[in-house]
């Protein structure tokens, strides 16, 4: 397997030069086709109007969204005219509330998905529900893409969040053909488990469904000596260099993860190299 088929969504100018960048470089070295859908959004729903404003405040909210749909695939096109890869623009106007739903539709037949950092003081609240349309309805794996981060291409130290949950394998497996031309894949247990059939060998079994797909792994058990997992995971993947993070998304539910923080939620606000996740 690998990735034919690279989506990149776009919401904002702000994000846009570097998403497409980044994801125009991956398209490259995969020899991919490039798909970039521009979503004007469209937010003339409770938390933003009340439900008796007038015509007219619909309209100019509806007309805003419609131009910012077009600046955004004017400029996409612009960037990607000289690109020299196969690409194509999709521009949409969408409801706060029909994002994710937009958004999977396409990632349903995308084989990744690109997009930027959903959390942050600069962002918009409509880059959460890309990122869920993507992962959740649309089961596409996704690449969130850190701020100001080196450029996207093929990564040669991959470093693997492994707790052993049915999310860190499903986005192990979609990232095989990432870790299969890696130099090497840091396999990232922290605190693990002292009783269960894993104990003695932490990471052992996955070490082994690896090598057999020629990928050159190690095996990295660490202590909780942070607060948060995340931070030891990040810490550990500046220390080894890794320029791609492997990690299963969202272990508990979207609601708690949203309350509580979460170690998904963490690595996507502070991780300083791209993270891959699937669910």
């Amino acid at each position: 397997m690998s990735f034919k088929t690279i989506l990149a969504v776009a919401t904002d100018q702000a994000q846009l030069t570097e998403t497409l960048s980044q994801a125009s470089d991956l398209s490259r070295a995969l020899d991919a086709h490039l798909d970039v859908v521009c979503i004007g959004v469209d937010r003339t729903q409770t938390g933003y109007y009340y439900a008796g404003m007038n015509a007219a405040v619909l309209q100019e909210t509806l007309h805003q969204a419609r131009e910012d749909a077009s600046e955004l695939a004017k400029a996409a096109k612009q960037q990607l005219d000289q690109s020299g890869l196969r690409w194509g623009v999709t521009e949409a106007v969408c409801q706060l509330a029909d994002v994710a739903r937009f958004v999977a539709s396409h990632a349903r037949f995308a084989d990744l998905a690109v997009v930027p950092r959903p959390y942050g003081e600069d962002r918009g609240i409509e880059l959460e529900p890309v990122v869920e349309g993507a992962l959740f309805e649309g089961q596409s794996p996704v690449i969130v893409l850190p701020d100001g981060g080196p450029q996207l291409q093929m990564p040669k130290k991959i470093a693997i969040g492994w707790n052993e949950s049915a999310e860190a394998l499903r986005a192990v497996r979609g990232a095989l053909p990432f870790l299969s031309g890696a130099q090497s894949a840091h396999i990232v247990v922290i605190d693990p488990p002292k009783h269960g059939p894993t104990r003695s060998d932490p990471g052992g079994q996955l070490s082994q469904f690896l090598a057999r797909h020629g990928v050159k792994v190690e095996i990295d058990v660490l202590s909780k000596t942070m607060p948060r997992v995340s931070d030891v995971m990040r810490r550990h993947v500046i220390d080894i260099d890794a320029d791609l993070v492997v990690m299963g998304a969202y272990g508990h539910s979207r609601f708690r993860e949203a309350i509580l923080g979460g170690a998904t939620r963490n690595m996507l606000e502070n991780c300083e190299v791209p993270v891959f996740m699937a669910h």
